[in-house]
């Protein structure tokens, strides 16, 4: 994959700050005291510098038919201020981009993961035709931020995309539950702010960094690109039909797998929310062996310390292994391990 250099973010010089490495080099990983804006986070009283995220707008008269047409999310009809999920999948239905998109009424904007702009534009140019649309990369000169709120925002506020996550978007299904998900009543927004004045739009409210963010995505069961992703992942393996997918619209690069895999069988993997053993002083690095029985089924994705669950983390595990069994995650016991695939 492509990718291009994260210019640090101006909320590094704050007091406390300490940079995130890995996908989230450029912004903080915390501010000095991660439980802290983490319990800031879930009360709705902090925002998150995701200002490494890259940022792409699609102008002209066909943006949102075309971008329809390439995607797994239906994007016709689409009002101003109106968000959606959609996702970017190889011929054989591989997740390649999990897209954030917006449209404000004359452009569509799309977040990504750091660094994976320029690989999605380049595969978008190539889609171009005779279709009335222009790329461009703006990661430059815009930037994200994240707030735990869940409302559209309105004129003379930023641009927000709203998350979707857990409900069901449009005809699509489920891989986990409906009623009772852990995560049913999360808000979550992101904010495009000019680059110039992502301080401004902070102003004085409490910065939480990214592993704060991180826990309460995990304690959401919330899938990311390059996390709970690898090569060969569908999105039927991590339940991201439900927010991302619609199962009977037009068709686009890897649908065939899409439809095959919902309507005769079942994907060979599921996404699983894992309580880890805390009582130890060290846990599991994401990456780690998830073993049952003496061998190994599946590797942890996300690992991160929850200021009321403690160490929690996502894996992905192979389908047959039984819901609710015990684990072992490297050298640490998993305590508990709720399946959150079906």
């Amino acid at each position: 994959m492509t990718t291009s250099v994260v210019t640090p973010s101006p909320l590094l010089q704050r007091h406390g700050a300490v940079e995130a490495d890995g996908l989230d080099a450029g912004v903080a990983a915390h501010y000095g005291d991660p439980m802290r804006e983490q319990r800031l986070l879930a009360e709705g009283l902090a925002v998150v510098d995701l200002s490494h995220r890259g940022v792409v707008t699609v102008t002209g008269a066909d943006r949102l038919s075309w971008l329809h047409s390439m995607t797994t999310q239906q994007l016709t009809g689409l009002g101003p201020r109106e968000s959606r999920e959609t996702l970017v999948l190889s011929p054989k239905g591989h997740v390649e981009h999990a897209v954030h998109l917006v449209d404000d009424g004359a452009t569509t904007w799309l977040t990504v993961e750091p660094g994976s702009a320029p690989a999605l534009i380049a595969w978008l140019e190539s889609m171009r035709f005779m279709l009335r649309v222009e790329v461009a990369d703006v990661t430059a000169d815009w930037a994200v931020l994240g707030e735990p709120m869940g409302a559209e925002s309105v004129e003379g506020e930023p641009l927000a995309w709203v998350d979707p996550w857990p409900g069901l978007v449009g005809d699509t299904a489920a891989y986990g539950p409906v009623e009772g998900h852990p995560a049913q009543g999360r808000a979550w927004r992101e904010l495009l702010v000019p680059r110039g004045e992502v301080e401004a739009a902070v102003g004085d409210r409490p910065l939480a960094g990214t592993w704060a963010a991180e826990a309460l995505r995990v304690a959401a069961w919330r899938p990311r690109v390059g996390n709970e992703t690898d090569h060969r992942t569908i999105p039927h393996e991590v339940d991201w039909l439900r927010t991302a997918v619609h199962l009977h619209k037009g068709c686009y690069r890897g649908q065939e797998t899409i439809a095959r895999v919902h309507n005769l069988g079942r994907p060979p993997r599921r996404l699983v929310f894992v309580h880890l053993d805390g009582s130890g002083h060290l846990v599991p690095d994401a990456g780690a062996a998830v073993v049952h029985d003496g061998r190994q089924v599946g590797r942890l994705t996300t690992v991160a310390r929850h200021h009321e669950d403690g160490p929690i983390a996502l894996a992905v595990i192979k389908r047959s292994i039984p819901d609710d069994v015990d684990l072992l995650v490297g050298d640490v016991a998993a305590a508990q391990t709720v399946v959150v695939s079906r």
